[in-house]
């Protein structure tokens, strides 16, 4: 069965990308565009939301508009909630493969890992250009999967992106410049491919320059056992800070969590300093600090996107990483933990939550 499921998206695959070749010469004399834009997660996720959003915002300071001469197709897996299973994942690929065949687009776009590795690798060496945005993964190890990768500096092939950056190393220097002492760091993360590519990053970046912080590291699925791990980390005095990266857990019942639910129990039992590395996370209660800008991540790969609408080859087009990230406090929690944020450091912040 595996086999003939695979078979049947490879051939998908093929039909979705020569209706979209045969309906491109139709429309360039219309002048309009078509993006499609794929996300892994239900639309408005905290993390997908804002890199479609940014990547619209893009789009439009290019010239492309929504509505004028731009036609814009989302489409949500929802991989986080609903269709976490590999099988309900290649449903859902099969199913977005059928909606691109429909929509005919002139570029894809994937936000976050799932949908590039079910989507994205599918028509990987095909005419239709690829862009991912906010991928965890290494390109390197995607590309042993479905070859399409020469270099990062030259794809060479119909794919290209902005990979996503964490800022680990930044964040952390800010916590110490925050709380006066800072050592050791609780890192906890979930066992998807997106959960075990965010620890890998963490530990390159930590590696990339000399720095004296320590981190331990746990990983579960299981939503008892990272309450018990998180009871045990609040606990311990040697840690002094948490950085919550497990974004999906499941109960012994069967029922899933994601980042709202987990990150707002967190909050509720735990009274040590945390780090959120998605500055949208802070409206779940996280203290904040130095995070992931994913809506300026999803404008860099709206603004690859917009270049290829305007007849750059993605195979030529370099890899980028995500560039800026937000300094974001919600000061709620700051006054919970009693923690006084230095002036200097308050003044930078690109947004400071106050209820």
């Amino acid at each position: 069965m595996k086999s003939g499921c695979a078979s049947s998206v490879g051939l998908l695959a093929l039909c979705t990308v020569l209706a979209c070749f045969f309906a491109f010469a139709s429309r360039v004399a219309a002048g309009e565009k078509k993006v499609f834009i794929l996300h892994s997660y239900e639309l408005g996720h905290v993390c997908g939301g804002p890199q479609h959003d940014g990547a619209l915002r893009a789009l439009r300071e290019a010239g492309f508009e929504p509505g004028r001469n731009l036609a814009v197709q989302a489409f949500a897996m929802d991989t986080r909630r609903v269709n976490t299973t590999p099988e309900r994942m290649r449903t859902q690929a099969r199913l977005a493969l059928e909606d691109i065949a429909r929509f005919s687009p002139d570029v894809l776009i994937t936000l976050d890992d799932d949908a590039f590795r079910t989507v994205g690798l599918q028509v990987a060496n095909t005419p239709l250009p690829v862009v991912f945005s906010g991928l965890n993964g290494r390109p390197e190890s995607y590309s042993q999967q479905v070859p399409w990768l020469e270099s990062r500096n030259r794809p060479g092939h119909n794919i290209t992106g902005v990979l996503e950056k964490l800022h680990t190393l930044t964040a952390l220097k800010v916590h110490r410049k925050i709380l006066g002492q800072l050592t050791t760091v609780y890192v906890i993360a979930d066992s998807t491919i997106t959960g075990a590519a965010s620890v890998e990053q963490v530990r390159e970046e930590l590696q990339a320059e000399p720095n004296d912080f320590l981190w331990t590291l746990s990983v579960t699925d299981s939503w008892e056992d990272y309450q018990r791990h998180i009871r045990g980390a609040c606990a311990n005095p040697r840690v002094d800070l948490l950085y919550p990266l497990a974004l999906q857990l499941k109960d012994a019942a069967g029922r899933v969590y994601t980042a709202p639910e987990i990150l707002r129990w967190t909050t509720q039992v735990c009274r040590k300093p945390d780090l959120a590395v998605n500055y949208s996370f802070v409206e779940h209660g996280l203290m904040g600090g130095v995070g992931v800008d994913f809506e300026y991540m999803g404008w860099q790969a709206g603004s690859m996107a917009a270049r290829i609408l305007s007849g750059e080859s993605a195979g030529e087009m370099p890899m980028q990483e995500a560039q800026r990230y937000a300094l974001v406090f919600n000061m709620a929690r700051v006054r919970e933990l009693g923690i006084e944020i230095p002036q200097d450091i308050l003044l930078a912040a690109d947004h400071v939550y106050n209820e």
